[in-house]
């Protein structure tokens, strides 16, 4: 509960900045809010963030519940003066989990969660956001947007015009933060929830997907710098742990047909949320 205070205030603190920065429509002026003001403009990034982490964790904890698994409630970590305000949220399974269908059920009930609550933030974030002009030389970081990102973007907003830019609200950017976790979770690899999924559907042959995912990221991070922290901790998993999941009672057991059908809905999921450059300074890309 501390934990979940803490998270709550520094991704209000957060929020705040983002909603400041989301009145001034790019420009560098005075701006006078009331606290009330503020703590309202904070609210709308705070809550809509840790709404869609929570989801994703409770997702995994009720999964874990229904299988008698036993498994501590979410644990958010604070992360203040970030750009996120928070760096997520975990849940700890504290016994093996025994079958490829709970392990299934369990990998895959956080991210289908979160996705369901970062779907509706994003299109009512981005119908609350507006077209603003963009002012030469402008410095800052540019958001990668997400294939759902650009639909959704499309629909309220059209072609936006050249010179100008999609000022995003807080809840828009608290959903393209969910849509990015998503993706990062649902990656193939290790303990990833990605990982318990593509174990499930493939047993020992996943390790050559997580293989294959840890070299992928390698070369996203000469596209994007942003992929190297990620690149680095699944370095260090993998070195710590190896590429072998760890096993289950029934391995050889193949997966029923319909948790196969929803491994391809999560892997569709996984595309809608994939962007390859996440976030890139301004500066660098106008070079």
């Amino acid at each position: 509960m501390l934990l979940l205070a803490l998270t709550l205030l520094a991704a209000t603190l957060v929020g705040i900045d983002h909603y400041a920065g989301f009145l001034l429509d790019y420009q560098i002026r005075p701006l006078r809010l009331t606290w009330l003001q503020a703590l309202a403009g904070g609210l709308w990034y705070s809550l809509s963030v840790m709404a869609i982490l929570g989801a994703h964790e409770m997702g995994h904890y009720l999964a874990c519940r229904r299988y008698r698994v036993d498994a501590t409630l979410p644990y958010f970590i604070p992360a203040p003066g970030t750009l996120i305000g928070t760096f997520g949220a975990f849940i700890k399974i504290r016994q093996p989990i025994r079958t490829k269908r709970e392990l299934f059920d369990i990998g895959i009930a956080g991210p289908l969660a979160g996705f369901a609550v970062a779907l509706p933030a994003l299109v009512i974030g981005l119908g609350l956001s507006h077209v603003a002009r963009v002012p030469p030389n402008m410095q800052g970081l540019e958001l990668g947007e997400p294939f759902l990102f650009q639909a959704v973007s499309w629909m309220w907003w059209g072609q936006i015009p050249e010179g100008y830019s999609l000022n995003l609200h807080p809840m828009a950017l608290a959903a393209w933060f969910g849509l990015l976790a998503t993706l990062l979770n649902l990656l193939p690899a290790l303990q990833l929830d990605g990982g318990h999924i593509s174990y499930a559907v493939f047993g020992r042959r996943a390790r050559y997907l997580t293989l294959a995912t840890l070299g992928a990221a390698i070369v996203l991070t000469f596209v994007s710098l942003s992929w190297l922290v990620w690149t680095i901790l699944m370095a260090v998993m993998l070195l710590a742990f190896g590429p072998d999941h760890p096993r289950t009672l029934d391995e050889h057991v193949p997966l029923d047909p319909r948790r196969r059908w929803g491994a391809r809905g999560a892997r569709a999921i996984f595309i809608l949320c994939f962007t390859p450059a996440p976030i890139q300074p301004l500066d660098l890309i106008k070079r």
